[in-house]
């Protein structure tokens, strides 16, 4: 009887903490504060597509074209960053996509990362799968949600977007970085084919990743779960929970978080951004992964910042730093990619005029061309 006792409370215990998986999996689609975002988002106007993930996942999202800067027929302007636009050269072919975390929809963020985002260029918020308006799926702080964004990228490459900037705060930020490192920043070709694709078949170009802005992220997926616990031993329970997430998903999200893929962003330009007061990712974990960051990779401790509060806290510095890194991310790739085009022009000329070129025999150089036979 006791061992059966035990088999019962072992079998109890598992049937507990897959209950507890699920729920951790099931992100909340949208949060309480989104019942109050109608009218901000209808000012936002914007367009609401459907798209789908790579595995197949309908998706929801929100294009906001780009909001030209205000004209000078306005009077000059005492805000450094609204003189700014008025100089920055946008390209059409420019995008950002908008990453949101665990709780809720996209909503939220382009409310309020969307009007100063998108004088930089166009904007696209996208509804992760299980999250807003998109097909049910779990959240699994990036493993999957890479897929939605190879999704998002598609859809961006089909409308001309050849360059793209991720922004993301928490499980955006989280699923920013691993889509740079899973999915590759674009420069190779096909580094996201679709390998059961149609025969003839050719899929528009995918954009080039230039940039990533990712807001209080943790170095492991474990510590941004423990945030939200509450009661003692934490860390402990997060652990249980993951685990027990990775065995309902048959993988774990663990092999994508951030201290794992970090170093793989590099060369791609990374602006790692922490709230100094964040209790859900203590300030001691953002500087760690700080350190496990590339060259390329820029780190901005905002004081008094909570999780995911930056831009609350900073406000104007908040969008004037995020706004200045982006476009010169643009630009940075713009002028790389304009000197490959041009090195590749001339070699091609080179090629052609060797092809045109007459052969002269040995010695006989084309000023001392060999006189012809009788």
């Amino acid at each position: 009887m006791t061992g059966m006792a035990t088999l019962a409370s072992v079998a109890t215990v598992r049937a507990a903490r897959r209950r507890a998986a699920g729920r951790l999996l099931a992100g909340p689609r949208f949060s309480p504060e989104e019942a109050s975002l109608s009218p901000a988002i209808d000012a936002l106007g914007g367009e609401v597509v459907r798209l789908r993930s790579r595995d197949g996942v309908r998706l929801s999202a929100r294009w906001l074209s780009r909001e030209a800067a205000p004209s000078a027929a306005h009077g000059p302007s005492d805000d450094p960053a609204a003189t700014a636009d008025q100089f920055w050269a946008a390209d059409p072919h420019d995008a950002i996509l908008l990453l949101h975390g665990y709780s809720g929809s996209v909503a939220p963020d382009l409310v309020e990362y969307g009007p100063f985002l998108r004088r930089t260029a166009g904007v696209l918020g996208l509804d992760f799968r299980g999250h807003g308006d998109s097909e049910d799926g779990p959240s699994t702080f990036g493993l999957l949600e890479v897929e939605d964004v190879a999704g998002a990228l598609a859809w961006l490459g089909e409308r001309g977007i050849t360059q793209v900037a991720l922004v993301g705060s928490s499980m955006g930020g989280i699923t920013a970085i691993a889509a740079v490192a899973v999915l590759g920043d674009g420069s190779l070709a096909a580094a996201d084919a679709e390998p059961d694709a149609a025969d003839g078949f050719v899929p528009a170009p995918r954009p080039r990743i230039v940039a990533v802005v990712a807001d209080s992220v943790a170095p492991e997926i474990v510590t941004a779960i423990a945030g939200r616990l509450r009661g003692p031993a934490r860390r402990f329970a997060a652990t249980r929970l993951i685990e027990g997430a990775a065995s309902v998903l048959g993988a774990d999200p663990r092999s994508t978080e951030p201290g794992r893929v970090i170093g793989l962003v590099e060369p791609v330009p990374l602006l790692l951004i922490h709230g100094e007061a964040d209790s859900t990712v203590p300030i001691a974990d953002g500087l760690r992964l700080a350190a496990m960051a590339g060259p390329s990779a820029q780190h901005w401790v905002v004081p008094g910042a909570e999780h995911s509060g930056a831009h609350a806290a900073a406000g104007p510095a908040y969008e004037g730093r995020v706004a200045r890194f982006l476009r010169s991310a643009f630009v940075a790739t713009r002028h790389a990619e304009a000197e490959r085009d041009a090195d590749r022009a001339a070699d091609e000329r080179g090629a052609h005029d060797m092809m045109a070129r007459p052969e002269f025999p040995a010695g006989h150089p084309p000023d001392q061309a060999m006189p012809a036979e009788d």
